[in-house]
């Protein structure tokens, strides 16, 4: 009679897991909750049988019949994360968290661009080190160098098509792509790679803003850069914090041991990351679009300075959520936890 009613009981739970795992079939709650009753009939059962050493064959079924079950009962089906939970919810703590890293990098950058500007200030022949080749050729630089008529030209708008545009626009993302995940990827050996290279991005962005330190094409030159510098830098930063603390688990990975701290800085690490690729894209098409387009050196500062009030509005944000958020205490649980001192085996009578 036991053997019928186990029988039944496995046909019936193997027919609703057939039926609820048909592509687009969802499960009812009564199918459901049918099928929590005989799950728990089904592992007792299966407790058993491993205790008394069954047939094998009959262990494994049963066995496979509790875990389908289980997936459908204690398991989360993955929700796809959207992109505005990432920026709104995820992205903000990884933010937080990593405050001291980003601040890190960014005078990193700027001390880069001080140096490069004042090198160049001191030695005009240093503008053709701190500035690479393929970037800018020679004689190119030395005609900026030289001419205010040339720096005029090199601001000036130059008409292009929309698919010139298109294709300037891709081959700038790729590169500046390619930046920030060397910075983020070399952060494995120490982090050193990854702090000369957000060092040398500000010794040439010093350097070439000195080309233009003359009066009669320095506010038109800031027009023109900082419109697509800001999200390019940012990205840059955030790159080369992914790959710090990166490196801050290689260099003090703590008790855990370099592995364990490397799996658990890998995933706000790369949310650094994607959170960098927006802003890429964005740097590559303002960088295409609005600076080769008749705007005005005004109406390119009002641009430049809106993409500065979003950055302050969403750090606010960041440090609002982490103000809100109070520091859990679970010390409790210890304090708790600890079992009673044993009594006194000498006498029961207190002293």
């Amino acid at each position: 009679m036991s053997g019928a009613r186990d029988r039944q009981t496995r046909d019936r739970m193997e027919a609703i897991l057939d039926s609820i795992e048909r592509p687009g079939r969802h499960a009812s709650f009564d199918e459901i909750r049918e099928l929590a009753h005989l799950y728990r009939l089904s592992s007792a059962r299966l407790a058993i049988a491993r205790s008394r050493d069954a047939d094998p064959d009959a262990v494994r079924y049963l066995n496979a019949m509790c875990v389908r079950a289980f997936t459908h009962l204690q398991v989360s089906p993955p929700h796809p994360r959207r992109a505005g939970r990432f920026f709104a919810t995820d992205f903000p703590a990884t933010l937080a968290a990593t405050a001291r890293l980003q601040m890190l990098a960014a005078a990193l950058l700027v001390a880069g661009a001080i140096v490069g500007a004042a090198l160049v200030a001191h030695n005009p022949a240093a503008l053709y080190v701190c500035i690479p080749g393929w970037m800018y050729p020679a004689d190119e630089l030395q005609q900026l160098a030289s001419s205010g008529e040339v720096r005029r030209q090199f601001l000036s708008h130059q008409s292009m098509t929309l698919g010139i545009k298109s294709v300037f626009s891709a081959g700038l993302f790729i590169h500046n792509t390619e930046v920030g995940i060397l910075a983020f990827a070399t952060g494995i050996l120490a982090g050193v790679p990854t702090l000369l290279l957000v060092f040398y991005n500000g010794l040439t962005l010093g350097a070439f803003a000195s080309v233009f330190a003359p009066v009669d094409t320095r506010w038109q030159f800031w027009a023109w850069l900082l419109p697509h510098a800001i999200p390019e830098l940012l990205a840059t930063i955030l790159c080369a914090s992914g790959g710090l603390l990166i490196a801050k688990a290689v260099v003090a990975p703590g008790r855990q041991g370099v592995a364990a701290a490397l799996r658990e800085a890998a995933r706000p690490a790369l949310q650094m990351v994607v959170a960098a690729i927006p802003l890429l894209i964005l740097a590559a098409t303002i960088e295409s679009f609005l600076r080769q387009s008749d705007l005005s050196a005004a109406a390119r500062y009002v641009f430049a300075g809106a993409a500065l009030g979003a950055i302050a509005a969403y750090v606010a944000y960041v440090m609002r959520l982490k103000r809100r958020r109070p520091e859990i205490d679970l010390g409790w649980l210890v304090r708790e936890g600890q079992p009673a001192a044993p009594p006194d085996s000498g006498s029961g009578r207190e002293h």
